[in-house]
């Protein structure tokens, strides 16, 4: 039996085989869309029980991970509502943990690469929730832009559009980075 018409008879051991498959994936994206590990977690705790109450509402079985992903995103969307989320930020050990190990790399690869993600993860929680939005399901989740588009119920072009100007705000946030990083080091270098 699988684990959709075990949901539909409501047996909870197929609820906690679903969080058992997709709640990593969930958690990862629902941090990254809010900046915040208990609002993430309550996000994704609410996508399960939704899903679990609404699991009849879900026409194709081969799009679960989809269906749980569109749940999860009107969960970040229903918080991003409620509070102020710009001056919350990723601490870097959480980061460390979503950022993945590399075990080929030197101590001193992984951490210029932790920097890297640290420096582009802050500056991706500086744009506005629809571009970010959009980068972090492109680039993040590696979805395509028709199942982007099918989630956010929104034009494929528009997802573009977004992809496109979420990038260039992206480019101009690190170059800024870049150009103020280096006045400070030419800076100290001339004393």
């Amino acid at each position: 039996m699988s684990i959709i018409q075990q949901l539909k008879e409501k047996q909870e051991i197929a609820l906690v085989e679903l969080m058992k498959l997709y709640g990593d994936y969930l958690l990862r994206t629902a941090v990254l869309l809010l900046k915040d590990r208990q609002a993430a977690e309550e996000a994704v705790q609410d996508t399960f029980l939704t899903a679990f109450e609404k699991i009849g509402q879900l026409s194709d079985e081969n799009k679960l991970k989809s269906w749980l992903t569109c749940i999860l995103i009107n969960k970040c969307r229903a918080k991003m509502r409620k509070k102020s989320w710009k001056h919350a930020f990723l601490s870097l050990d959480l980061l460390e943990r979503y950022a993945g190990d590399d075990l080929h790399s030197g101590p001193e690869e992984s951490l210029v690469k932790l920097a890297e993600h640290q420096v582009l993860f802050e500056a991706i929680q500086q744009l506005d929730y629809k571009y970010k939005e959009a980068i972090i399901l492109y680039y993040y989740n590696e979805l395509k832009i028709s199942e982007i588009s099918a989630q956010l119920k929104l034009n494929e072009n528009t997802v573009k559009a977004r992809l496109a100007r979420g990038r260039s705000l992206l480019k101009q946030l690190l170059c800024k980075g870049e150009e103020f990083g280096g006045e400070k080091n030419s800076q100290e270098s001339a004393r």
